[in-house]
């Protein structure tokens, strides 16, 4: 398939560049497949679609403040996203405002020195300091915004409720660099009111990295490859989902992120490790095992994401759902509107 395939036009004014006040009244266009219908409703509405026996999952990752500033020893800023974490001094890293011919550069975040050394398609930092290098994150660092979210607030793109609301309100375990967004519509109070009606809730982890929001740029979708990205699903966790699976009670998935995660790990092979790191990608023509319905957000095009949500519902109703989202002005990408494909 053609990565154009998976474009699609978008009016600037329709990104969502701050999230709604009330997480629950995001908008929800509900997808069911089998009938090619669409209706238009509130999130706070998915509790008359959810039943009593479903399986909901959850990816409870947790978005640290991944996005450093440095400074150059000649004046120059350097813009550093943490990725991967491989010592207690030492991260992958990507930067920008770094000529490619620079190795070794030394640049000062806050008080403290770090050297950027090249390291293939992107970099290590290095911090010279003596304890954690997590210190140094959670003080100077800022939560990793999507470039997409331009604001005119003085401070950049970044706003004091983005430390709160970048974020899902059951996230844990702390390692993306991206958030799971689809999550963004939960409140504790749906939380009570979905257990309440017998919705069984389960939570599994997939750090979302560069393999999620890096977009698709070969000619065809099948060469695309994905980065990898580290998942942990615990042993009770498996058996609730392999207990619903068997009883045929449907297996909703929250997000890109936990259906990845479920694909991998239940993926017929009985040597898949409940931990590890998944390079799993979907695209139209995958079959799926584990999913039954899916809770998604509108994505960027020629996304990863995007290419999984056109696997699930199909690449023409999905991007048919798009067009209609579109002209109800729906808010897309991050901070946007959600999806429910049934």
């Amino acid at each position: 398939m053609r990565i154009e395939e998976f474009d699609y036009s978008l009016p600037k004014e329709m990104i969502a560049q701050y999230p709604p006040e009330d997480r629950t009244r995001s908008r929800l266009l509900v997808f069911e497949r089998k009938h090619r219908t669409m209706e238009h409703r509130r999130f706070s509405d998915i509790i008359e679609y959810l039943r009593e026996g479903d399986l909901l999952v959850l990816n409870n990752s947790k978005v640290f403040p991944a996005r450093l500033v440095g400074k150059k020893q000649t004046g120059g800023m350097v813009e550093i996203l943490l990725v991967e974490k491989t010592d207690r001094d030492r991260w992958l890293c990507l930067a920008k405002n770094v000529k490619n011919g620079a190795d070794g550069l030394e640049i000062s975040i806050g008080s403290h020195r770090a050297t950027l050394q090249r390291q293939e398609e992107a970099f290590a930092v290095t911090f010279l300091y003596d304890g954690d290098s997590d210190d140094i994150v959670m003080e100077y660092g800022k939560m990793p915004l999507p470039p997409y979210i331009k604001r005119n607030n003085g401070n950049g793109a970044y706003s004091a409720l983005d430390i709160k609301r970048y974020q899902t309100i059951y996230a844990e375990i702390k390692g993306s660099i991206a958030a799971p967004t689809a999550g963004f519509h939960f409140s504790e109070e749906l939380m009570r009111t979905i257990e309440s009606k017998g919705v069984e809730v389960v939570k599994i982890t997939l750090h979302i990295g560069t393999g999620t929001f890096s977009l698709m740029k070969s000619h065809t979708v099948e060469a695309h490859r994905m980065h990898r990205e580290y998942y942990d699903v615990d042993e009770t966790a498996r058996e609730s989902i392999r207990s619903a699976r068997e009883a045929g009670r449907r297996v909703v998935a929250c997000g890109t992120s936990a259906v990845r995660t479920l694909e991998t790990v239940f993926s017929g092979n009985e040597h898949v490790p409940l931990r590890g790191s998944t390079e799993l990608f979907i695209y139209p023509g995958y079959r799926f095992r584990m999913v039954d319905a899916l809770i998604t957000n509108f994505h960027l095009p020629r996304s990863t994401p995007l290419a999984l949500a056109s696997a699930f519902a199909g690449r023409d109703e999905l991007l048919g759902c798009y067009d209609e989202a579109i002209a109800q002005g729906y808010r897309f990408y991050s901070y946007g509107d959600a999806m429910l494909i049934l």
